[in-house]
């Protein structure tokens, strides 16, 4: 079938088709979901186990050990790192990348059943075992909820109450509350009171137990009724706890509970998570979206809904905003339609300029309709507007005028030549609707690394393959059908399509331009000197190869979004209380100094472990109670560096201790440091004597920062020795003294308190002043069964020796591994892969024991994984493409020219990363994958028209020149467009690199295709 012909007769069916692109690209474009970065899942979940009262080794040994062996039984597990410490064990177990979304519940299911097996073999007194596999959750609105002059328990309510209200919003998925306090039930009794009474405290623990327990007193039948039992006496409130009578049995007096504690209620003495906002306390308020929303639309109806219930909050009580992802993504997507546009617009001038006003409107009108196409079918393939989509847009965006522009050039020179419109757009489409259509799929396939590629960063990316594949099919399929259309229309009244009626112009004549006449001479210039000409290419490809070895490399860029982490490590073993005292002169400061004038938005504070995860590339921190992150955002990334850089001397002199370092928001799959040195082997003492090594060697490197390990410091631990012998004759256990120790001074859970929905634990503990005295530990009182009496500690403990241990064992695929940790300078210029270079010989120098051994993590594992993904399917896409190139003209000899000059667009590669200073990464690596495809695209078109003017009978040599001469200005203006609409991408960090490579590496391309396919051509083919 002639679909040119057909086109151009069924016109009615070409407005619909028409109409259809337009009006479906618009409604589309309108409907379409809108994302900030592309949908990832996280294949990590997180196991936590407590086991109160073990030593970190014990945790290791008798729960972590124990769980991992279950764990690595499944078939789907890639890594699972572990961290035990004193009375938990945190397990994170990561799924492999080439699992997606849909899997992943019956892969959690499958690791549920696994924990639950293993449970029995856990040791007594180990908690139940908690699977968190909504660790990975992204709550994409982020509020601060503050009162300066509320309490907690009021900012709670409130909180709560929003919790209940927005969770009912459309589209929203999740609402989590992070920050809550436990609140408890304190009976403070004093053991002197006690004495004095001559009242066991077992036998008040024993009451507070029992007193409020709901037990079964059962069921009576009177007649034919049944009546159910309740004895009373349980706590409605907390001074029916304090009259709650604990006088020894038998004895005349009443002593109440009040008469010997005290009894409040409030919240937990050591908290496990705090977290503040612009220095005042502060609950934080997570919501998630459901799937397959329009997250801006969910965000606007989110904040209609918090304007709505303003008549429920207090005066003074602040809902503030940390992150809001639907005024980002409405910020990023505007931003990057405004790039779209200004690209389509900067092609289309483009057009206008180099191919006159018809055709120049003629191709940008298809290329418009084109772009809307795509769009909807997006909208189809459910394929959302995001960073990466709308980037393989722009890219695509020169690639989409090249079929058009073939076929208009074809078929304005058939006119030109004397042919009638239908007989030129009909020749042009059926001679080169094949050839197109094959270096189409060529150029397609040259991304197919990407969507094939099963690593995280695959499927970070692959929207960037489909959203190429569908606009460069429909590109070529609006080519063959609407250009013939249009260009009916538009060259009917073209002054020189109509006098080439009367007097057809002959080949001279159509190309009779100074451009074409300077071209010719220089082509048949190297034609002459064939030889030369490939000398010379390989001379410069030699110097760009080692050119390339001196450009940046990279993974991932930072994010442009103007926000910073501030992470801080204060010594291990530094209680969480002392460590919130510290942040908040860091706070104090910042509020001062920089909020108030205007150089910080806000301050977010999280102390304990990471706040939620609002952003995809967040690393949530564990529990740990001497770290504390600061979240910060400014205006603009310049004064935000600024910020960043003062805090960081005002730390260095006020905060000699701590150690800190400044993260920008990741755009790719972030680590938890650039550089890691993982060594891993048996014994702690050995790995910590590498890591000192290790330390050593990154502190001598000037580029070098924020050097650590992760098991960090040893800390101190008080062991009372226990004299087993006079504990036995006293009837005294080792559980007992645990107890004594426990209650007086941390607080001991003895019961529950029950208040409404709300379970409190009811604790008991000594006054504060008898708990801070820590010399007369040895009268403290442990009361003995056998005995019946209290004795002094003194009897059954005859010292206390305070001793070092590693408070830290973190493990990596069951093996004790500690991790050494840096990162290049965020201010600076260098890489991570710059400093990494230079450290690594002598670290890997280190003579490592038998048993041990070193990995390297960081940027450089995420960034070999990524690369490595990309390069098993590489190889399945270069055959592909080549077969597809032999097949397009039945000769290996053709085919080998054109693959022949792909590794010499290096050059043009090399050129445009050295001039601008752009490194290269995982982004430039694709955008070099792309070119390959484009260079071949042109060829392809170049040795078509080849064979096309031998058909004629003509030489072949002339047939090559005239050729060569015929492709200059589409190949020309195909390579002039794809540059000049990639200028917008630029100015975006994530694009830039990828941009460079594509317009530096296609404009030396060109050269290729114009000057040495031709010259290749002709020694293979020997061309005489």
């Amino acid at each position: 079938m002639n679909i040119a012909r057909y086109s151009i007769k069924r016109s009615t069916t070409s407005w619909l088709f028409l109409l259809i692109l337009l009006i479906g690209g618009i409604v589309a474009l309108l409907s379409i979901g809108r994302l900030e970065d592309p949908e990832f899942t996280l294949k990590q979940a997180m196991v936590v186990t407590p086991y109160p009262g073990a030593t970190a080794q014990q945790v290791e040994e008798e729960v972590t050990y124990r769980l991992e062996n279950a764990m690595q039984e499944l078939s789907y597990v890639d890594h699972i790192t572990s961290v035990s410490k004193p009375g938990l064990s945190q397990i994170m177990i990561e799924m492999r990348s080439t699992f997606r979304k849909d899997d992943m519940p019956q892969i959690w299911d499958e690791l549920r059943r696994k924990i639950n097996d293993t449970k029995v073999q856990l040791p007594p007194g180990t908690g139940e075992p908690v699977v968190h596999d909504d660790f990975a959750d992204v709550y994409g609105v982020l509020l601060a909820i503050t009162g300066a002059d509320y309490s907690y328990q009021d900012i709670s309510d409130y909180t709560d109450y929003l919790r209940r209200e927005l969770v009912l919003v459309k589209g929203v998925g999740k609402v989590m509350v992070s920050g809550k306090q436990q609140e408890q039930v304190t009976v403070e009794v004093s053991r002197v009171k006690l004495a004095n009474f001559g009242i066991p405290p077992q036998q008040v623990i024993n009451l507070l137990q029992t007193q409020n327990l709901v037990s079964d007193a059962g069921r009576v039948m009177l007649g034919d009724e049944r009546l159910r039992i309740h004895t009373t006496g349980e706590f409605a409130s907390v001074d029916e706890l304090a009259d709650l009578l604990i006088s020894n049995p038998g004895a005349e007096e009443r002593i109440m509970l009040r008469d010997v504690a005290t009894i409040s209620r409030d919240y937990q003495l050591i908290p496990d998570h705090l977290l503040r906002f612009n220095g005042e306390a502060a609950l934080w308020l997570g919501i998630s979206f459901a799937e397959d929303v329009n997250v801006v639309e969910v965000g606007g109806r989110l904040m209609e809904r918090l304007e709505e219930l303003k008549f429920a909050q207090p005066v003074g009580m602040q809902v503030s905003k940390i992150y809001d992802q639907p005024a980002e993504v409405e910020k990023s997507v505007t931003s990057f339609l405004i790039n779209l546009a200004e690209a389509v617009a900067i092609v289309v001038m483009a057009l206008l300029l180099t191919m006159g006003l018809r055709s120049g409107v003629l191709i940008g009108g298809v290329l418009l309709l084109t772009v809307l196409g795509s769009f909807m079918l997006m909208y189809l393939a459910d394929i959302q507007l995001q960073r990466v989509s709308l980037g393989a847009l722009i890219i695509a965006l020169g690639m989409l005028v090249d079929n058009a522009i073939v076929i208009a050039e074809g078929m304005l020179v058939g006119i030109r030549r004397g042919l009638t419109r239908i007989q030129a757009a009909s020749q042009v489409v059926q001679q080169n609707m094949w050839p197109l259509l094959g270096a189409t799929f060529i150029a397609i396939i040259a991304f197919a690394p990407i969507g094939l590629s099963e690593d995280a960063s695959g499927e970070f990316a692959n929207s960037l393959f489909w959203v190429l594949f569908i606009s460069l099919l429909l590109s070529w399929f609006t080519a063959i059908t609407l250009v013939p259309f249009l260009g009916n229309i538009l060259y009917r009244r073209d002054a020189r399509a109509r006098s080439a009626t009367q007097q057809p112009e002959d080949e001279q004549h159509i190309y009779d331009h100074w451009v074409f006449h300077g071209y010719r001479r220089a082509l048949q210039h190297f034609l002459n000197w064939r030889k030369t000409t490939v000398v010379a290419m390989t001379l410069l490809l030699v110097v760009a190869v080692i050119g390339f070895s001196q450009i940046k490399q990279s993974f991932f860029p930072p994010s442009n979004t103007p926000i910073a982490y501030v992470d801080l490590w204060y010594p291990q073993g530094t209680d969480i209380r002392a460590t919130a005292d510290q942040v908040e002169q860091i706070e104090a400061h910042l509020t001062a100094n920089y909020l108030g004038q205007q150089q910080l938005d806000f301050v977010a504070t999280t102390i304990g472990r990471g706040g939620p995860r609002f952003t995809l590339t967040y690393v949530v921190e564990k529990a740990y109670e001497g770290y504390a992150q600061l979240i910060v955002r400014g205006p603009d990334n310049e004064t935000l560096d600024q910020v960043l850089l003062e805090l960081g001397e005002y730390l260095r002199v006020q905060q000699p201790g701590v150690e800190f370092k400044f993260k920008r928001v990741e755009m790719g799959p972030a680590q938890s440091a650039k550089i890691e040195a993982r060594f891993s082997g048996p014994d702690p003492l050995v790995l910590r004597r590498l890591s000192a090594r290790t330390q050593d060697i990154l502190a001598a490197d000037a580029g070098t920062r924020n050097i650590r390990d992760d098991w960090r410091q040893r800390t101190k631990v008080l062991r009372p020795e226990f004299n087993e012998a006079a504990a036995r004759r006293l009837g005294i256990t080792k559980a007992d003294v645990n107890e004594v120790l426990k209650r007086n001074f941390t607080g001991q859970t003895v019961g529950v308190y029950r208040d409404g929905t709300d379970l409190l634990p009811i604790v008991v503990r000594a006054p504060a002043t008898e708990r801070a005295d820590l010399d007369n530990w040895q009268e403290l009182q442990v009361y003995s069964s056998a005995l019946q009496q209290s004795l002094p500690l003194g009897q059954v403990v005859h010292d206390i020796q305070l001793t070092a241990a590693d408070d830290l064992i973190l493990r990596r695929d069951r093996k004790r591994t500690l991790t050494v940790m840096a990162d290049h300078d965020i201010f600076g210029e260098e890489t991570p892969a710059m400093v990494l270079a230079r450290v690594r010989p002598a670290i890997e120098a280190i003579p490592l024991p038998v048993g041990y051994q070193l990995q390297w993590g960081g940027e450089y594992e995420a960034s070999a994984k990524a690369t490595g993904a990309v390069f098993e399917a590489l190889p399945l896409a270069f055959i592909v493409m080549f077969v597809l190139t032999v097949l397009l003209f039945s000769s290996i000899r053709q085919a080998g020219v054109l693959w022949a000059t792909v590794p010499l667009s290096i050059i043009g590669v090399t050129l445009g990363l050295w001039l601008t200073g752009q490194p290269f990464g995982f982004m430039a690596l694709l955008g070099f994958l792309s070119l390959s495809g484009m260079l071949i695209k042109n060829g392809v078109v170049l040795l078509e028209q080849v064979r096309t003017e031998r058909a004629t009978g003509k030489d072949q040599l002339v047939a090559l020149i005239d050729a060569s001469v015929s492709r200059v200005r589409p190949v020309a203006m195909a390579a002039a467009t794809t540059i000049v609409g990639m200028t917008p991408l630029l100015f975006d960090d994530f694009f830039a690199s990828m941009a460079v490579v594509i317009m530096f590496g296609l404009g030396f391309a060109t050269l290729l295709t114009l000057v040495i396919v031709p010259v290749m051509y002709a020694m293979v083919m020997r061309v005489k």
